[in-house]
Order: structure tokens, then C-alpha cells, then sequence
């Protein structure tokens, strides 16, 4: 059974593309990578979650206090928050008012 000329057309379409979407995502990774590196090495350290992964984790850990893993992420929790706190330039988009709007979890 032959292969039909669409069939032909999408594989040589994939062969085409796909290298070329791979390059623009790893170019685009290491380049978000190198600016992280950069803020950690002048800062020391650098903003662990997005500010809607923190939200996200504190609801996690509200929802679920008595879960084995609450214990760390409390401690990933507050370790974010102290983190944007001494930064001068945080690695995501957090404002200065989200900033100091957050509270650090205690058991």
C-alpha cells in the first residue's frame, strides 16, 4: 500500500519544522537560564516560584496540613518568601506590593 501524497507532504513538513521549533524553545530556555544565573550570581540567591506556583503551594499546604510533605512545603514556602524579601531583582514578576503582602506559614 503506497503512502498517499499528504502523507508525503506532512512527514517532509515534520522533518522540516520540527528541528527548527526545537532550536527557537532551547534558545529561548538558555536564555532565561542565563539571566537566572546572572541574578544568583549578583544576588546570592533567587525567587524559587512564580507568584502564582507560591499561591498555589500555599492553598496546597492550607488544604493539606497533616500531609507528610506539608512540613517541606511550608519550608519552600518560607524560604520563597524570605528569598524576595532580601532580593533586590526578583527572577519572576513579582511587584513590590505582592511582595510585602506576603506572610511566611507557621505550623
Amino acid at each position: 500500500m503506497a503512502l498517499s501524497t499528504v502523507a508525503w507532504v506532512t512527514m517532509l513538513l515534520s522533518v522540516l519544522v520540527l528541528p527548527g521549533v526545537a532550536s527557537v524553545v532551547l534558545v529561548r530556555s538558555l536564555r532565561t537560564e542565563e539571566r537566572k544565573l546572572e541574578l544568583l550570581r549578583a544576588q546570592g540567591s533567587v525567587d524559587s516560584y512564580s507568584p502564582r506556583a507560591l499561591a498555589d503551594l500555599r492553598e496546597w499546604i492550607r488544604a493539606h496540613p497533616n500531609d507528610p510533605y506539608a512540613a517541606d512545603a511550608r519550608e519552600r514556602y518560607n524560604e520563597c518568601v524570605r528569598t524576595l524579601r532580601e532580593v533586590d531583582e526578583p527572577y519572576y514578576d513579582w511587584s513590590d506590593e505582592q511582595i510585602a503582602e506576603l506572610e511566611t506559614i507557621d505550623r
